[in-house]
């Protein structure tokens, strides 16, 4: 196996290393930024449907009044408008969804799917959960979902989730009292979650991947062959043209040309010992020649 051959495998396994450590290590970076930035946008979208929520309980819900026992319009309710806020951002965006899931809804499009039960399951197991982050898969692609608890506050169950007969009478009428009661102060009764496509970013993410793979590629190229050139240029000519005459003075060539003594230290300091050699061997053979009187 030639010299050149051997260090280019020694190269190319150095390479291959090295780019897959590269490679996971620059995936693992650009998939975690993308999971960050749909998170932050989910995180963002919760936060548009509280401020809403703050917003109807502290401004509109004043407003009203006693009304609300006569008249119990569900935009009063801040749940209702916060839901009822972001199904205007659903239209235009479908991927993106918003609900707030209870396990004894009163209105019955609030009663949560099989995953958002396990969801609130898990906030009710540990009360001192403020968050879970999962992700699933849907026809439109994976999301990545952001949920927080809800907790039945003191004033609600003494007003509209204690006992039916509590309630406002225009809510029976437009609700009924078969749900939506019987919710203890404190307690965890469902969960607000955001759902955020993910696809688009992992794509991304998967994009960004392959280019930094392609110039990593590129840049081993170049590398390569610049590294090939300068061998051969300095090492492998110079030798093989050493090997060349050394081998025509083993076999008693003396005619052969000397080694130019030009090029790199090494190599040079190689022809200069082999040229003494030469020499050396030249006046051996002239003495052997010489006769003896």
């Amino acid at each position: 196996m030639s010299l050149l051959l051997r260090i280019n495998l020694a190269f190319a396994g150095v390479f291959v290393l090295g780019a897959a450590l590269a490679g996971y290590a620059f995936r693992s970076i650009v998939d975690d930024n993308a999971r960050r930035e749909v998170l932050a946008e989910a995180g963002l979208m919760m936060d548009s449907t509280l401020a809403t929520f703050e917003y109807t309980s502290k401004e509109v819900l004043p407003l009203l009044g006693d009304r609300t026992l006569d008249d119990f319009p569900p935009q009063s309710i801040p749940f209702y408008a916060a839901t009822q806020n972001f199904l205007q951002l659903h239209r235009r965006h479908p991927a993106y969804n918003f609900k707030e899931a209870t396990l004894n809804p009163m209105n019955p499009r609030d009663r949560p799917a099989d995953w958002e039960a396990d969801v609130i399951q898990r906030f009710r197991n540990d009360a001192n959960s403020t968050e879970v982050v999962g992700q699933r898969q849907t026809p439109m692609g994976d999301v990545l979902f952001l949920a927080r608890p809800i907790r039945n506050e003191p004033e609600c169950s003494s007003s509209c989730h204690g006992v039916p007969s509590a309630a406002p009478r225009a809510l029976i009428a437009r609700y009924g009292s078969d749900n939506g009661f019987g919710w203890q102060p404190g307690e965890i009764v469902g969960a607000q979650i955001v759902s955020v496509p993910y696809a688009t970013a992992a794509a991304s993410a998967q994009r960004a991947w392959r280019a930094f793979m392609a110039s990593l590629c590129l840049v081993f190229g170049a590398v390569f062959l610049v590294v090939n050139s300068v061998l051969y240029v300095v090492v492998v000519r110079p030798v093989r043209l050493i090997a060349r005459v050394a081998d025509r003075v083993s076999l008693g060539d003396m005619a052969a040309p000397e080694f130019p003594l030009r090029g790199a230290t090494e190599i040079a300091s190689l022809r200069r010992s082999f040229n003494r050699m030469r020499k050396s061997l030249d006046k051996a053979l002239r003495l052997l020649e010489t006769p003896v009187r």
